[in-house]
């Protein structure tokens, strides 16, 4: 993006969160992503005014219903991050990050990497939602996520993707 044509985008999109944190950010790059990128998808999103944020790669955007799906999640206040950066943001993982959860909270942090909402995590655990959000609340509890972090839903999974290897992954 000019004028530089180096991180003017990301940046950009930073101060845009950081002055209008209910508008919804999509960029679209041709880079995988640096610490800017990872910022971005780590500051809060989400509420009653939408405010979503999505990272995608611009040679992998090539399916119009595909690229409105993510139009839509953003707009409605959610997050979208193409897988290849986020394997990227992860190239340093830690290897136990998730031993202390239990096999049961590990199946829920999983299925949330796969973009699942609480009712179908829910529904394909046979449990009822009430159960996956307290499932959840520990989760965020034993990472040491506390609200203030940011999109602790977000930092959970990009922590699980971290600490999986990638033959691994959901």
């Amino acid at each position: 993006m000019p004028p530089r044509n180096l991180d003017d985008g990301l940046r950009a999109a930073l101060e845009i969160r950081a002055e209008h944190p209910g508008i919804g950010i999509l960029v679209l790059s041709q880079y995988l992503g640096d610490a800017y990128a990872a910022k971005l998808i780590a500051e809060p999103v989400g509420g009653p005014r939408g405010g979503g944020v999505g990272y995608l790669l611009k040679d992998r955007v090539g399916r119009v219903a595909d690229f409105m799906h993510s139009l839509d999640i953003i707009a409605g206040g959610g997050i979208v991050i193409d897988p290849k950066v986020v394997g990227h943001l992860m190239s340093t993982r830690r290897p136990h990050a998730l031993d202390i959860l239990s096999e049961r909270e590990r199946e829920v942090l999983g299925r949330m990497a796969t973009g699942e909402s609480n009712g179908h995590i829910a529904a394909g655990l046979h449990v009822t939602e009430g159960a996956i959000v307290k499932h959840i609340g520990n989760i965020f509890a034993k990472l040491g996520f506390q609200p203030e972090d940011g999109n602790r839903r977000v930092l959970a999974v990009l922590t699980y993707l971290q600490a999986t290897p990638p033959g691994e992954h959901p």
